[in-house]
């Protein structure tokens, strides 16, 4: 479950855009976005966000400098990328470039299994074999001191372009372009891979970006809006200038992978790069094939290239197969031994697992758990991991604190890779949990930003027509998400034979239909008559030639849910658990007693037998209990003492209250006492 967190911009500043004719909703959402200023609400909408000058970048002139030397005399450039889909769309547009220019140049980009991320030495020492005078990094290397070093011991020069996170020491080689530098002062900081690479090719041509994007612009976007970058500023104008640019692409790879993905005939939106494009070129890479996403955008030929874009897409069918498998295989896991969930960080191990796809799963797990979660798949006395968090928790700060029992690892604090021995796990385990409770006594729950509560009656054509000016939409500009409170469900429908549901429902008198993707309904915890609030995403659907209002769930609860009393008293309840102190602020609202307790048999009683889950249980009971660690202790006293069953079954849980001839005493339960101690 996710916590709600609602935007609350300022009044004033939303009054002062409204004053400028623009629309009430629209200059709302701008001032969530913190854009306070009649100039730069015009300068968004408009996306007149002009491009920096490339030679900002620290290193940017003398990468031009040793790069336009190589090409003048001839020298073997090699261009060292990277399998995702931001490296491919780096190595593509630099790669295409230096040839244009009529540089003698070739790519290498590592085999994600065999080789890992990054520079290795093996792969160094191969290119060095073919007669490279420079090699020029994109997307990685910022971390590759010893590869880099290697590399000029085998007399070849070294040009880093990257975007990762750098560490203390920067490589020692002819030039080090990253915008996230330490002593990188000016420009813009928050480029991909690509657009790194993009500001180097500007340089190379005297450009700011403006002439180079009517080139370049729909592999920049496509690589951008994969990486997930902020999507303010420069990144901004580059992908609103390469969306247009790919709906009529010269690139005759991307133009067939666009109609394998059937948007030949439809609008091309971040959404559907981000959703169809980008995951069909990173499945390549996952499963060792990125060769042919590169070839696929290089490819001249029509026929040719359809025939490479439907083997990608084949590839990314074989993805999904993996994810599920390994999905079940955690399933598994937790259900031997569902006492891992109590833990701060999420930690699984399997064999068999494929590399490529763990970062996948796991963003899954976090997603229905809520909690940060690591995967590692052995192989040959290794175990090789993908972490993603959860909040603001640091994840590679966490990892770091464990570096001594790590071979590798890397990342950022939202997402991190590691590799460590296996015999080394038990201790990895013990010590990660250790970490986490120092940096953070109450670990963050996931979140869901919610923009403003609306009525259905404010969500018109026009109105939403109006947020179309703020697209595209991604990180740090996500689409629009609205809170609709007090709908009562009318009617629950299943479509695409039951992998989604479309609900009927009522507020204020006023029925609409909204979708609710991937939730099965034996998933589905509520009930027709059920009052709910629904946090959504709204835009515009044409239906047999009219614009609709199409309305998309993406999470929902009971009105009323208390939101507080759950999240505090869940991280309170896996602090019981783990057998660690309550935090005292909470101890009363935490620990039942017998009055408590009476009152949570009594809801039971009234709700006998339940289906569903203990967060749905949670939701029905209401003010009927204090806080979720109290509802938990409630009713596992009630079972212990005989008065309450709770039962797995196919769609969830039966909880039943049992009939007694006999009074209970309370006070025999084991858990009872030892609350009784904890109080004092």
């Amino acid at each position: 479950m996710k916590q709600w967190k609602m935007a609350s911009p300022s009044s004033e500043i939303v009054a002062l855009l409204c004053r400028e004719q623009i629309p009430p909703l629209t200059a709302h959402l701008l001032a969530v976005r913190r854009i306070t200023t009649v100039e730069a609400a015009r300068n968004f909408l408009r996306g007149d966000d002009e491009l920096s000058d490339p030679f900002l970048l620290q290193d940017m002139d003398k990468a031009v400098e040793r790069i336009g030397r190589a090409v003048e005399e001839g020298q073997k450039i090699c261009i060292y990328g990277d399998y995702d889909c931001d490296g491919i769309t780096s190595t593509v547009l630099l790669y295409t470039y230096l040839q244009s220019i009529g540089a003698d140049v070739f790519f290498y980009i590592p085999d994600r299994d065999r080789e890992g991320y990054g520079m290795n030495a093996g792969a160094v020492q191969a290119v060095a074999a073919k007669g490279t005078s420079l090699i020029v990094t994109v997307d990685n290397g910022i971390s590759a001191l010893d590869e880099i070093s290697y590399a000029v011991r085998l007399g070849m020069d070294v040009v880093v372009t990257d975007h990762h996170q750098p560490r203390e020491t920067l490589p020692s080689c002819s030039a080090v372009v990253n915008p996230h530098r330490r002593d990188q002062q000016a420009g813009y900081h928050d480029l991909a891979g690509v657009g790194v690479a993009f500001k180097l090719v500007c340089a190379m041509e005297g450009d700011d970006g403006s002439e180079m994007l009517e080139y370049y612009s729909d592999l920049v976007a496509l690589g951008t809006i994969a990486d997930m970058v902020p999507l303010r500023g420069e990144n901004r104008c580059i992908v609103r200038r390469g969306l247009e640019s790919l709906r009529h692409t010269q690139n005759m790879g991307l133009a067939a992978l666009v109609s394998a993905c059937g948007l030949a005939e439809k609008e091309i939106t971040s959404g559907s790069v981000a959703f169809l494009l980008a995951p069909r070129m990173n499945a390549a890479g996952r499963l060792g094939h990125v060769e042919k996403a590169v070839e696929l955008l290089l490819c001249e030929e029509e026929e040719k290239a359809a025939a490479l874009a439907e083997e990608i897409c084949g590839y990314n069918k074989e993805r999904q197969a993996l994810e599920a498998a390994i999905l079940k295989e955690v399933a598994l896991l937790i259900q031997k031994d569902p006492s891992c969930l109590r833990e701060r960080i999420l930690l699984f191990s399997g064999k068999g697992w494929h590399p490529g796809v763990i970062g996948i799963v796991c963003a899954k797990v976090v997603e229905k758990f809520g909690k940060p979660c690591i995967l590692l798949c052995e192989e040959e006395g290794m175990l090789r991991g993908s972490g993603r968090s959860v909040g603001e928790f640091d994840l590679i700060g966490c990892i770091g604190r464990c570096s001594e029992l790590l071979e590798q690892y890397g990342g950022h604090p939202a997402a991190a890779g590691l590799i460590l021995q296996k015999e080394k796990y038990a201790k990895f385990h013990v010590m990660l949990q250790q970490e986490a409770a120092r940096m953070c006594e109450y670990m963050p729950p996931a979140a869901l930003w919610i923009d403003k509560s609306v009525s259905m009656q404010e969500m018109t054509i026009p109105a939403l027509k109006s947020l179309q000016l703020l697209e595209p939409f991604g990180m740090s500009n996500e689409s629009p998400v609205f809170l609709y409170e007090q709908c009562r469900i009318e009617g629950v429908y299943t479509m695409s034979g039951g992998k989604h549901l479309r609900l009927k429902m009522n507020q204020n008198g006023q029925c609409f239909y909204a979708a609710y993707f991937n939730m099965a309904p034996e998933k589905f915890r509520y009930q027709i008559g059920d009052q709910v609030d629904i946090a959504v995403n709204c835009d515009i659907n044409i239906y047999q030639g009219k614009d609709q209002v199409s309305v998309k769930i993406r999470d929902i609860r009971l009105s009323g849910f208390r939101q507080e009393a759950y999240f505090e008293g869940r991280e309170q309840y896996d602090r019981f658990l783990r057998s660690e102190d309550f935090l005292e602020d909470s101890v009363n609202r935490s620990i039942p007693d017998r009055a408590d307790i009476a009152q949570l048999y009594r809801g039971l009683r009234d709700l006998s037998p339940f289906y569903g889950d203990y967060d749905g249980l949670f939701a029905r009971l209401g003010a009927q209990v204090k806080n979720y660690c109290s509802f938990r202790l409630g009713l596992e006293i009630l079972m212990e003492r005989g008065l309450v069953q709770v039962c797995r079954e196919k769609r969830g849980f039966c909880f039943s209250v049992l009939q007694v001839r006999e009074k209970v005493d309370l006070e025999q339960s084991p858990i009872m006492q030892k609350l009784h101690l904890i109080k004092g």
